[in-house]
């Protein structure tokens, strides 16, 4: 036997034996060559049988670790189909009877419209009901600064194209954001400012510098469960974000998509700590609801009711009556309040399930360990910066697991842009949570357990150095 298969030899029993457990990190090449007199070249080959085997993976600029031993991931049944890429409710928790009923009642009690265009603010009956529910919510506006857009992308595809009472230009976004803003404001070439959004927060620094600049149209953000990577600033960064938008005269987009999910009290909006009218608060029914449904609320300052309203006139007249008036009925029968409690249930459910997935992973696995603890149904693994995404989002989709990285998050020339595969559980039945990590976290080990060439180019024999984005790293950033 050589003398590379005695120390992989050694090594696998010391890990079978649990002297080296799943997680445990290997000696750099140098030590484990000075330990066993024998050259780095002889502890490559060793490491990269163990590799081969299956016994230790590596991670970039980081060293050889021990896998965990005699665990499969479990199977998707064939047919099946796993999405962790989606952020649309549940369809299995939707009461679609009761929509129906509502859907009916609608259009006996409003058919008469249904063959007339709408105000332009939208079905009266319908906003007197969303004013209520805003209000639960700490967001109090009058009848005249509410509008019902189709869906929040419409509302920000006209703040977009609209002019602004100071002639400004420039779009301030998160990086990472919203990917379909970001489509649009590529596509209308519409000058950007971006910022980067981490797990603490904004650099209100750089902000102030740039509202101080007067070129700033208006920033977009979503303060709360922030897409894609979780987080919710922290309620002294919106009192600090108000107070410069006062000061230099800027507006604030609030996208507050998921604020009926929200499960904890005293957590408020931008808005409610607007005391000057510089906050746009645009709330989505087709996360709670459906897409299909295509609500969303816009509640805009008096300054830009009227522009708003001319562009949304020409863009399509009136948001569906139809839509609408259904959704009124919902929810004055009490229908969206009992589905909301449900839906609280389920993600709630979902949420620990996902995390308690993580914790298990991490126990043994770096990567795992370095993904931010949240409070929503979605989270973000940091992945090298050298990793092959494209291939782990092409092996999963072999295995009926539908994923996304975070790519379409970034803006094309974004200075911030790191590598990550966003893992969202609002469509994954609980029972099937742990799994499907399970079989992620396989895929991910096998294609970053590489091979090195040489002991020039051995990672391990390098300082310790993170090629992660500290933005996901709950060591380095701590909580907010």
């Amino acid at each position: 036997m050589s003398k590379h298969e005695q120390l992989a030899a050694l090594l696998q029993r010391q890990i079978a034996s649990g002297i080296r457990p799943a997680g445990a990190r290997l000696p750099s090449i140098r030590k484990m060559a000075e330990q066993h007199s024998c050259s780095a070249a002889t502890v490559i080959r060793a490491y990269e049988q163990l590799i081969r085997e299956h016994f230790v993976y590596v991670v970039d600029r980081s060293g050889y670790y021990v896998a965990a031993q005699h665990q499969t991931a479990p199977a998707i049944a064939e047919g099946e189909q796993i999405d962790i890429a989606s952020a649309a409710p549940a369809a299995e928790l939707f009461p679609f009877d009761d929509f129906q009923g509502c859907l009916n009642q609608a259009m006996k009690l409003y058919r008469d419209q249904l063959f007339t265009y709408g105000t332009a603010q939208g079905l009266p009956a319908l906003l007197h009901e969303v004013r209520e529910q805003l209000e639960r919510v700490q967001v109090f506006a009058r009848p005249a600064n509410l509008y019902i857009t189709s869906g929040v992308q419409q509302a920000l595809s006209i703040l977009t194209m609209m002019p602004f009472p100071g002639g400004q230009q420039r779009i301030m976004i998160e990086q990472p954001g919203y990917h379909l803003l970001i489509e649009l404001l590529e596509s209308l070439d519409v000058p950007v400012v971006q910022v980067e959004r981490t797990s603490c927060g904004l650099d209100m620094e750089k902000i102030e510098e740039w509202f101080q600049t007067g070129e700033i149209k208006f920033f977009y953000l979503m303060p709360r469960f922030h897409n894609p990577l979780g987080h919710s600033l922290a309620a002294v960064d919106k009192k600090k974000l108000v107070v410069l938008a006062e000061r230099y005269d800027v507006y604030l987009v609030e996208d507050d998509y998921l604020a009926d999910l929200e499960q904890h009290t005293g957590i408020d909006p931008l808005y409610a700590y607007d005391r000057s009218d510089h906050v746009i608060y645009l709330k989505s029914y087709s996360k709670m609801l459906f897409p299909g449904l295509r609500i969303g609320v816009a509640v805009l300052p008096d300054c830009l009711t009227a522009t708003f309203s001319r562009y949304k006139k020409l863009l399509d007249i009136d948001s569906s009556v139809l839509s609408q008036a259904a959704l009124q009925m919902y929810i004055k029968n009490g229908m969206y309040a009992r589905y909301r409690r449900l839906m609280l249930e389920a993600y709630r459910r979902r949420t620990k399930r996902l995390h308690a997935a993580i914790c298990e992973l991490a126990a043994s696995d770096p990567l795992f360990a370095r993904v931010y603890h949240i409070d929503a149904v979605h989270a973000v693994l940091p992945l090298p910066d050298n990793f092959p995404m494209s291939a782990l989002l092409r092996r999963l989709q072999e295995l009926n697991i539908v994923a996304d990285s975070l790519d379409r998050y970034f803006m094309k020339d974004s200075p911030y842009r790191w590598n990550g595969l966003r893992i969202n559980v609002s469509n994954v039945q609980e029972e099937r949570i742990a799994a499907t990590l399970q079989i992620v976290a396989a895929q991910v080990r096998r294609l970053i357990a590489m091979p090195l060439a040489s002991p020039m180019n051995s990672t391990a024999d390098r300082p310790d150095s993170n090629r992660l984005r500290d933005a996901a790293d709950p060591v380095n950033q701590g909580n907010e």
